[in-house]
């Protein structure tokens, strides 16, 4: 890939990620709103903890964009943000584990989405984004554990699909140091897009 095509191809990957964050964002306020009762109290607080990281993300991708002269695509935004709404207000009919399941599965992919704009970022030439990439990858990584052992710890996990394994966290860095001196893809990261 030369680095032209590989900064185009960031830039609309860093799009689509600006614009998921904000659904991102919609939809943890409203499952966080969602859970009214008393015994879910330790959820919403981890809910709003996800919230803050969720727009915090969308701000440093914001940056990212314009460090690249480009910013998020409108279209993308509205529809995102239809998404977002609708998620969130699903998840006062969800019950508990539809949203927590959902989420983790969510978030697991926006780990490799993350690791794939680190990659990119370094066949662009652009090596001073990889570690702020990378840190998003790992708080993507916190997040997707934390959704997957509130999931597992439901009946309906037992009967529910599993979606793989994140692997340990270390993982995103080394496998991004071993690329680095290869050149040579991780085959974990067949990435394709969930937004």
């Amino acid at each position: 890939m030369t680095p032209g095509a590989a900064r185009d191809e960031l830039i609309r990957l860093l799009q689509m990620a600006y614009s998921g964050e904000r659904a991102a964002a919609y939809a943890y306020l409203g499952h966080a709103r969602s859970l009214s009762r008393p015994k879910h109290a330790a959820d919403r607080e981890m809910l709003r903890s996800v919230l803050v990281d969720e727009i915090r993300h969308r701000r440093c991708v914001r940056r990212l964009l314009r460090q690249l002269d480009a910013d998020g695509d409108p279209r993308r935004e509205r529809k995102m943000r239809r998404i977002g709404l609708t998620i969130g207000a699903f998840c006062r009919v969800g019950g508990w584990y539809a949203p927590m399941y959902g989420a983790g599965k969510l978030e697991r992919g926006n780990v490799a989405e993350y690791e794939v704009a680190a990659r990119l970022a370094h066949l662009a030439g652009l090596d001073d984004m990889c570690d702020t990439l990378l840190g998003l990858a790992e708080v993507e990584w916190d997040h997707e554990q934390l959704f997957r052992s509130c999931a597992e710890s439901h009946w309906l996990w037992k009967v529910s699909p599993h979606w793989s394994d994140t692997g340990p966290r270390a993982d995103i860095r080394s496998t991004f140091a071993e690329f680095m001196l290869t050149g040579a893809p991780e085959p974990k990261l067949r990435w394709t897009p969930l937004r």
